[in-house]
């Protein structure tokens, strides 16, 4: 491994270690609203956020981590779908058709605008976090052996 690669794995650890704190908190305060009907201005703005840093880690853990991990493993690159098909063999996840829809999701949160369709996102992003939590863990515990990391 060039130590050039190794820097980018450990800096991008960072960056996913981040997003996955502010995430965590925002997981929590959405958590204790809950689904709802509607919602006051503050609990919108809260599922609003949570949703962007969802889509955020998601998007660091599949576009950056998994495609390092791929690279110092020298796995040949392809799509996103097999990058996270590599994920699951790896074990940095537990379930590829988990990693699909939390792409999914993420897709739809960064191109749907109707509110109706908004709360459903909510609900789905509530569900998944736990999973996408699984596979940041997962992940770095996977990398402490290129990185030399420890807890």
């Amino acid at each position: 491994m060039t130590d050039q690669l190794r820097l980018l794995l450990i800096n991008g650890l960072k960056v996913l270690d981040d997003a996955k704190e502010v995430l965590v908190y925002s997981f929590n305060k959405c958590n204790a609203i809950g689904i709802k009907e509607s919602y006051e201005p503050e609990e919108l703005e809260s599922f609003e956020s949570f949703t962007g840093r969802f889509a955020r880690l998601s998007d660091i853990l599949i576009q950056k981590i998994f495609r390092l991990v791929d690279e110092l493993d020298l796995d040949t690159q392809g799509t996103i779908r097999d990058r996270i098909n590599r994920a699951e063999k790896k074990e940095l996840i537990v379930s590829s058709d988990v990693f699909v829809e939390i792409r999914m999701v993420r897709n739809d949160i960064a191109h749907e605008y109707l509110p109706e369709a908004i709360h459903d996102i909510f609900g789905k992003v509530l569900s998944l976090t736990p999973h996408l939590l699984d596979g940041v863990e997962r992940t770095m515990a996977y990398c402490r052996k290129y990185t030399h990391m420890t807890e």
